[in-house]
């Protein structure tokens, strides 16, 4: 009969990562790589006011974080454990390279978050690994949209929010009415003429203050400057799966404007995607968080938008918490433990 570990720290759980961040590397000299790796990758990043940390890492430390918060001793990339206990569970995220450095671990597995390819209906597919006992995905409709490849096995699970460490910046001095958030991925060239200007035109019409960060091409600190000296943000993406930076805006206590066309965009989705799919650039939102708009709505949401009152922070508090989002993925993880 297999147990949960707990060496009194509260249950163990098994962890590893692979990818630009941080590498699953076995051993002590793999794990002292893999860290010299991190911090050099980081630093050079910063100093040339590039984003330091991944999406997907950045979700994985989410993990960490909401799974520490509920009691539970969470260790990453330790192999010598994993194979020691090779029938206790592992959770595996972030990039397909992680699929490769946990091949040789026998033990069974969560999947997510992260990106294990586009999925596929062959016997080559990981959803025919029997180690691969659940894939996460972050939202919904991409849940959906990997159903058909990974039947019963998809969960849906976003990364946790550390809401205490928000401050409520909605308090604060404001010199802009908007910080807009550019992260317009796909067809740049054309997407910036059609979207983009249009809303800034419209705010210099109306005589709005505005400042700009563009996604990837700034410091983490400048973009929370932008949220403390700004009274809301307008979010500019195609679609996402959560949209931290969004969910970050949020639980600063800072309301959001997010162009949302519910249209899918990214050309390698679009050829697994029924046509029905309806994606959004902000699947966690209500009413309390601030407004969505089409482009061709902008003027008049954004007049509505102006003389609303909002409470994005309780939203997130009440939806993704660190504990809520850790109670969830800890129940499943657990659930792979054969005590019988």
């Amino acid at each position: 009969m297999l147990k949960i570990m707990d060496l009194g720290r509260g249950p163990i759980v098994l962890l590893f990562f692979d990818g630009y961040d941080l590498q699953a590397r076995e051993g002590i000299f793999g794990k002292f790589k893999s860290w010299g790796h991190h911090n050099a990758r980081n630093f050079k990043r910063w100093a040339v006011s590039q984003q330091p940390y991944t999406g997907f890492y950045v979700a994985f430390l989410g993990l960490v974080n909401s799974l520490t918060s509920i009691g539970c001793d969470v260790r990453v990339n330790d192999f010598s454990l994993a194979k020691k206990y090779p029938d206790y569970p592992i959770g595996v995220a972030g990039y397909p390279s992680v699929l490769l450095r946990t091949d040789g671990l026998k033990n069974p597995r969560i999947f997510g978050p992260g990106d294990f390819g586009l999925p596929r209906l062959d016997e080559l597919s990981i959803a025919n690994d029997p180690r691969y006992k659940y894939f996460i995905q972050p939202c919904d409709w991409f849940c959906q949209m990997y159903e058909p490849f990974c039947s019963g096995k998809m969960f849906r699970w976003p990364a946790g929010i550390d809401v205490d460490s928000f401050p409520d910046l909605s308090k604060c001095q404001k010199k802009y009415d908007f910080l807009i958030y550019d992260k317009i991925r796909w067809n740049r060239e054309i997407e910036v003429d059609r979207v983009l200007q249009p809303i800034i035109n419209y705010l210099e019409k109306k005589g709005s203050t505005y400042q700009c960060v563009r996604y990837g091409h700034h410091h983490y600190n400048e973009f929370m400057k932008g949220l403390e000296e700004s009274k809301a943000m307008i979010f500019i993406c195609e679609h996402e799966t959560q949209g931290l930076a969004c969910q970050e805006a949020l639980a600063s206590n800072i309301p959001v404007l997010a162009w949302d066309e519910g249209e899918l965009v990214d050309p390698e989705l679009k050829v697994l995607a029924k046509d029905n799919l309806a994606v959004s650039s902000v699947p966690y939102f209500s009413e309390a968080c601030g407004l969505r708009f089409k482009i061709d709505e902008f003027e008049n949401v954004c007049d509505e938008f102006i003389t609303g009152i909002y409470n994005p922070k309780v939203f997130i508090e009440e939806n993704l918490s660190l504990s809520k989002l850790g109670g969830a993925y800890i129940e499943r993880y657990l659930s792979l433990i054969d005590t019988h």
